[in-house]
C-alpha cells in the first residue's frame, strides 16, 4: 500500500514536470499570475523520506526557480528539511537504508548544485528533526545549514513575506 502511494506520487510529480516543460516549450507562460511582480519569496517545507520523491521535489523546485528567472521574476527560495527527509540529507551512510544510499547521494549532489544557484537564499536542516531521526547535526551534508527549529525558521520566513509551500 505504501509503495503504491509513493509510486503514484512520483508518477504525478513526473507528469507535472513534463507538462510544465511542454507548456513552456509550447509557448505557455505565467504572465498573468506574475504580472507586476519583480520577485517572489517562498519557503519550502520538505519532509519526504523516500529518496526518489525528495529528489523529484528538488528537481521541480529547481525547474520552478529557472522558469521564474526566464520569465523575468527573481526567486528567493528557502528549502527546509525535517521529518523523514532528515535521514536523506546526511553524510553517514550507515544511517541510510542500503537501498536509499544511491538516491541520497543524488540528493546531496542536487543540494550542492542548488546551494550556489541564483534565487536560493538558504538550505536548512532542523536540529529537532535531526535529533528525532537519530542524525547528528555535524553529519548533515555540507551544503545544508543546521538551524535550531525548522518550524521557528518557517514562521520567521513567513513573517518576512515568504509564502509557505509543503510539496
Amino acid at each position: 500500500m505504501k509503495k503504491t502511494c509513493i509510486r503514484s506520487t512520483l508518477l504525478a510529480l513526473a507528469v507535472i514536470a513534463s507538462i510544465t516543460r511542454a507548456a513552456l516549450a509550447a509557448g505557455y507562460d505565467d504572465k498573468e499570475a506574475l504580472a507586476g511582480l519583480k520577485e517572489v519569496k517562498v519557503a519550502f517545507d520538505l519532509t519526504a523520506g523516500d529518496p526518489k520523491a525528495l529528489l523529484g521535489r528538488l528537481n521541480i523546485i529547481d525547474e520552478t526557480r529557472q522558469s521564474l528567472i526566464e520569465q523575468g521574476v527573481t526567486p528567493h527560495f528557502v528549502l527546509t528539511f525535517r521529518g523523514p527527509a532528515t535521514r536523506l540529507v546526511q553524510t553517514d551512510a550507515s544511517k541510510i537504508k542500503p537501498e536509499d544510499r544511491e538516491g541520497a547521494a543524488k540528493i546531496a549532489a542536487k543540494l550542492a548544485e542548488l546551494r550556489g544557484a541564483k534565487g536560493i537564499d538558504n538550505l536548512e536542516q532542523c536540529a529537532v528533526a535531526a535529533r528525532e531521526q537519530g542524525t547528528l547535526p555535524e553529519r548533515v551534508v555540507p551544503s545544508v545549514k543546521v538551524v535550531g527549529n525548522a518550524w521557528i525558521s518557517l514562521m520567521a520566513y513567513q513573517a518576512k513575506g515568504y509564502a509557505y509551500i509543503a510539496p
